[in-house]
Formats: C-alpha cells, sequence, structure tokens
C-alpha cells in the first residue's frame, strides 16, 4: 500500500513540473506500473524519439504457469498489425516487377467470382467488396483447425460482393489473406519465407516472423482472457487461419527497428513508401490508418487476436513512434495508448475510473438484447448467450459487457461504458455509449 502510494505521489509531481521526453516516458512507466497493480494492463511498452528509446519494458507476466515476466524481447501474436508488413512486401514485390497493384485478382485466381474487378489495390485498402471471413458465423466453430490458403479463401470465394470495388471501404481480412496467397504466386516462395528473407532479416528483426503451426515459440507470451473467477488462457485459433491478415508474432523492440526503417530506404524506395502511406478511402491506406493526433500527423494500426491486442502508432512529424503488445485481450489496451500518447505531447492523464461488477439476475440479459443504431449504417449489437452478454459494432469483434448496475454496463477491453434506457412503460428502447469523452445515443431498432 505505502508504495502504490508513493507512485501516486510521483505521479502528482510529474504533473506539475514542465518534463523532458524521457521524464515523459518515466511518467508514462509509472501510470504503467500502476495499471499492472490494478490488474488493467499486461504486456510489453517501447517509446521512442527521433531514434533514441525512451522506455523499453515489460508488464506483467507473459506466462503464469512458467513465471515468466514481459520483457521488452517478449514474442506477441501481432494480429491486425500484421496487414502493414503484408503490405510491405507486396510493394518489394511491385519494385522488383513481380506484379502491380493494379493487377487483377483473376491474374492470380482465374475462376475467382468477380476476380476481374478486383484489384491488388482494393485488396490493399479494403475496397473489395468481399465479405470478412472473420464475420462469417461459421467462423467460431472452425477457427481451431488447420487450414491451408486456399481452404480459408474458399470460405468466401463463391460469397457475393457487398459493393462494388473501389466504391466503399469495410474492413476485411479477406483481403489480406488474398493477398498471402498472391505473394507466395508471384514470389514463388511460401509467405513466410518471403517475410523473413525481404523484411525480417535485411532488418535485423530477429524475434519476428510467422507463428509456427505448431504453437511453440521460445520466449513467447500467452495470450489470456480476463473472467469473474480470473485469467484464463484465451480460446484457441489456429495460426494458419490469419496468414497475412494476422499471423505473424513480433516483439517492441523488433518493431522499433521497422519503425526506423521506413524513414530510409532500406526495403523500398522513398516514393514507395509515400504510396504505402496514401489515404485511399476512410483513412486506410496500404495496412496503416492516416489520422492526426493534436495536429500531429499519426500512421497507426491496431491488432485483436484472442488472447492479444496490439498498437504501433507513428508520429511522422515528430519522429515518434509508441508500441504497445498486450497479452490479456479484455485489458483496456486503449487506455495504455491514449495515456502514453496524451502525456508524450504534455497533456494531463488522469487515472481512469475503476469499475466493478455486480451480480445481477441473468434474465434481465434477455431484455436488452436487440440492435441499436449510433449512426445510419452503424450498429451496436447486444447479445447474451443466456451467462454472460455482449456488445458487437458492425464490422468490429465481439466483447463482453460487465454489469455495473442493472441498466449501466462496461467494457474491459476499451474504456467505455454502455447505458440503457426505458421508456415510460419499463421497456429498453435505446441505448447511450459512453466513449472518450463523447455521448452516443442509439434508438433500439430491432
Amino acid at each position: 500500500m505505502k508504495k502504490y502510494l508513493f507512485i501516486l505521489l510521483l505521479l502528482c509531481v510529474f504533473f506539475t513540473n514542465a518534463q523532458t521526453d524521457f521524464e515523459k516516458a518515466a511518467r508514462i512507466d509509472l501510470m504503467l506500473r500502476v495499471y499492472t497493480k490494478k490488474n488493467m494492463f499486461c504486456g510489453s511498452v517501447l517509446i521512442a524519439k527521433k531514434g533514441k528509446v525512451l522506455l523499453s519494458k515489460g508488464y506483467g507476466m507473459a506466462n503464469n504457469t512458467s513465471a515468466l515476466a514481459n520483457s521488452p524481447t517478449t514474442k506477441f501474436k501481432l494480429a491486425s498489425v500484421s496487414k502493414q508488413f503484408t503490405a510491405m512486401a507486396i510493394m518489394i514485390l511491385q519494385e522488383k516487377g513481380k506484379l502491380s497493384t493494379e493487377d487483377k485478382l483473376t491474374k492470380y485466381i482465374a475462376d475467382y467470382p468477380n476476380g476481374d474487378k478486383i484489384t491488388i489495390h482494393n485488396l490493399l485498402t479494403h475496397t473489395s467488396g468481399i465479405p470478412n471471413v472473420t464475420a462469417l458465423p461459421v467462423f467460431d466453430s472452425i477457427k481451431g483447425k488447420p487450414h491451408t490458403l486456399e481452404q480459408i479463401i474458399a470460405l468466401t470465394k463463391d460469397k457475393p460482393l457487398e459493393f462494388e470495388p473501389g466504391s466503399k471501404f469495410k474492413y476485411s481480412n479477406s483481403g489480406y489473406i488474398l493477398l498471402t496467397y498472391i505473394i507466395e504466386k508471384a514470389s514463388g516462395k511460401n509467405y513466410s519465407d518471403y517475410m523473413k528473407e525481404n523484411i525480417f532479416d535485411p532488418l535485423g528483426m530477429k524475434n519476428s516472423g510467422l507463428y509456427p503451426p505448431n504453437g511453440i515459440l521460445k520466449n513467447s507470451a500467452i495470450g489470456y482472457t480476463e473472467t469473474n473467477e480470473g485469467l484464463i488462457q484465451a480460446a484457441y485459433i489456429d495460426m494458419t487461419i490469419p496468414a497475412g491478415a494476422g499471423a505473424l508474432y513480433s516483439t517492441v523492440e523488433d518493431l522499433f527497428l521497422w519503425d526506423q526503417a521506413l524513414y530510409s530506404e532500406k526495403l523500398v524506395k522513398k516514393e514507395t513508401i509515400e504510396k504505402i502511406m496514401t489515404v485511399f478511402l476512410d483513412n486506410y491506406a496500404y495496412g496503416w490508418m492516416v489520422t492526426k493526433y493534436k495536429e500531429h500527423k499519426k500512421f497507426f494500426h491496431g491488432g485483436g487476436i484472442e488472447g492479444f491486442n496490439t498498437v504501433i502508432n507513428r508520429f511522422t512529424d515528430d519522429d515518434m513512434c509508441i508500441i504497445i503488445l498486450k497479452n490479456v485481450d479484455n485489458y483496456q489496451l486503449f487506455n495504455a495508448n491514449k495515456m502514453a500518447t496524451a502525456i508524450m505531447f504534455g497533456e494531463k492523464f488522469d487515472l481512469p475510473t475503476e469499475h466493478k461488477m455486480i451480480a445481477v439476475n441473468k434474465s434481465i440479459y434477455k431484455t436488452l438484447v436487440g440492435e441499436y443504431e449510433l449512426k445510419p449504417g452503424f450498429i451496436l449489437s447486444i447479445t447474451t448467450d443466456g451467462i454472460n452478454i455482449y456488445s458487437q459494432a458492425t464490422g468490429q469483434d465481439k466483447y463482453e459487457i460487465y454489469p455495473e448496475k442493472e441498466n449501466f454496463y462496461f467494457l474491459k477491453i476499451v474504456d467505455a461504458q454502455i447505458e440503457f434506457n426505458k421508456d415510460d412503460t419499463g421497456n429498453i428502447t435505446s441505448l447511450t455509449l459512453y466513449q472518450g469523452g463523447a455521448k452516443m445515443p442509439a434508438r433500439k431498432i430491432k
């Protein structure tokens, strides 16, 4: 208890003085130690600016059974952070004249329905219209079994396009699984070898690669899920399924090497880097999201897969990166990410409010089930299996929500809360989503 109070006192000191970058990083370290102590964070973090590492450290346990602690060299599943590497592999092949981003999908899979309308560019930018394989109803029942690329592709191959290619953005892992197949066809090598020889080895990323099919990887983190009874090992997913959409692993230190390489021409020419980082639709480029934070240009991508959440942020105007890899999938990654970003830009950031779960009659869950429209085309679906209750936003994964009051629930994966609203007759007619300081009403439509 005394140690905890001492940390809080130090935080107060840091809040009240102008800070150097190293002092900001030290403050982030203190905050992360508090988060870890409060069971709100478990993973590894690296922060660097102008080529200097300010913080590189692990928090919590990589493996509870073997008492292996997280460290800067712990290997984590990258989930969708893998996409930027797959995009780079495509652009290396283009520079070598092996393919073009304007190639049609039918060049690589001759009988792919509507493949003559879909380009590699569409696959890179999530504008192909191909349904997202991980959103298929069948996905949960097959994700634990090994698949070939052809078998994964077949799951969506004959399904109708959701829109005309190039006309809309809709995030789809299917596109990056197809890109994995194209890389193998165009290079004549398997994806794992190609990535090693053309990206990881040239950059000295010795602790990065394609997650092995047998799941055995030295010094790697185990993915966990928090339950009411404590941490349990996360549900199994066979890593042959996500392929280039989410099956790579790395460390925070290796990802810093990757960040620095993107300022150079170690892999591709400067103009190719610029093409990779150019937005097409909805702030999405080639494996990167592009936005601004307080007028600071930001390139980033997050990822989530059973037991893991990841994010890499690159603030290129400031030559600064923040890398967070986490191995408890419903601890709040985005609280840690938001906190680190705010502090590095000299802003105050308070410890998040603690939300505590209460026991409620599970029959209440059925009264909350439904679809709630946050805005046209963007729905928050509330479902229950009779034991737990879940929320799922359009195009996103399903996450458990926890009752703090009978009509007020919170998420653990992000700092967000949901309040269910009743009409005069006692029926649930809407909800209010609280996230990032915003209050977002949603009418029940189904």
